[in-house]
């Protein structure tokens, strides 16, 4: 589970997983963009080191199965209908409690539904399961933009730039929280 939890994780930053969170994919509206690329990153970065089979190749691991809660979950929140995202997300984690895909995506949903306690409560379980990774920085790091903790998102995002320097989710997210604090407005 954890390979297939890092191999889906690793999908978000580098190629655009739909948990990444960032600058070029927040719209007018404040949606991430409809074509997943933010999936494909996340799962590079987090399958670094792991010998383990994508879950495509593994058949019965969560998200193999189109029809299955985490697939359903990425599908509702990429229709940016966050709220059944995170119905669907919720059910994957109680079935799957080691899955931090899962967490992440719970986490993503609980932010764009504005219940920041509880998307803090699925970063620590995703990083329990998987450590603190490039995706989860990053995503924390614009969770607490939306927030408008400047200072904190500031930190993630450093801790996250310093884990991948080149990654451009990482470099838009610090340039929008840039562009927010010069506004005095928080990112929506």
């Amino acid at each position: 589970m954890i390979a297939c939890a890092a191999l889906a994780l690793a999908g978000c930053n580098t190629a655009g997983d739909l948990f990444s969170q960032s600058a070029d994919q927040t719209a007018a509206d404040g949606a991430p963009p409809a074509d997943g690329s933010a999936a494909s990153a996340l799962a590079s970065a987090n399958t670094a080191g792991l010998d383990t089979p994508a879950a495509a190749e593994t058949p019965g691991l969560l998200g193999s199965d189109p029809n299955d809660e985490l697939a359903q979950g990425k599908k509702m929140y990429r229709a940016n209908n966050f709220g059944l995202a995170e119905t669907h997300f919720r059910r994957a984690v109680e079935v799957h409690p080691r899955d931090a895909e899962a967490w992440l995506g719970l986490a993503a949903s609980y932010d764009r539904l504005r219940r920041f306690d509880l998307a803090d409560r699925a970063y620590a379980e995703a990083i329990k399961i998987v450590g603190p990774t490039v995706e989860i920085l990053n995503n924390q790091g614009f969770s607490y933009m939306l927030r408008g903790d400047y200072k904190r998102a500031r930190e993630k995002l450093i801790a996250a730039d310093r884990k991948d320097p080149g990654n451009k989710y990482v470099a838009n997210n610090l340039h929008l929280l840039d562009e927010s604090m010069a506004q005095g407005k928080q990112v929506q």
